[in-house]
């Protein structure tokens, strides 16, 4: 149940700051932080991460959908099966995702604010997904293999000839 409140916080927290965004700054309008290196500048990204898929809004939404949909039938089927860094990995990642969403599908387009002058400008939701997926690999890499030890299971790296 934890993990849904993380869901919810996520989007709370993204959508208010997009909203101070929106109604605070105009479109384009950047204010220097920390001059030359971070600023918040309002932009509007059309795309995907780093502005990929240009206008291709549809194709962004359905995706976006159904992953988000399989994620969250996942936490509700495996909620007390799976290991609190699998669901906290997910529950970021749907998060962000979700925040982004109700972007696209009530502007059009995504919010950005956050700019470090050396790398795309992104959001709260950006940051929950980055960090998921972080963590999610975290989970593959280290988590997952020693339960399966665990359980007797083998390998998905070894060879069986």
């Amino acid at each position: 149940m934890i993990f849904y409140a993380v869901i919810l916080f996520i989007i709370i927290i993204d959508q208010i700051s997009k909203l101070y965004i929106r109604m605070g700054m105009d479109f384009n309008q950047s204010i220097p932080v920390i001059d030359g290196f971070f600023h918040i500048t309002f932009v509007r990204n059309l795309g995907a991460a780093f502005s990929i898929l240009q206008g291709k809004q549809p194709l962004l939404i359905i995706v976006t959908f159904i992953a988000l949909s399989a994620i969250i039938i996942y936490l509700a089927i495996k909620r007390k099966e799976n290991h609190w860094l699998l669901a906290l990995s997910l529950s970021l990642i749907a998060g962000g995702g979700l925040g982004n969403l109700i972007d696209r599908i009530r502007l059009g387009y995504v919010v950005d604010f956050f700019d470090f002058r050396v790398f795309p400008v992104f959001n709260i939701a950006d940051i929950s997904i980055c960090i998921g997926c972080g963590l999610f690999i975290l989970y593959l890499l280290f988590i997952e293999p020693k339960i399966n030890r665990m359980r007797g299971e083998p390998a998905d790296d070894q060879n069986s000839y």
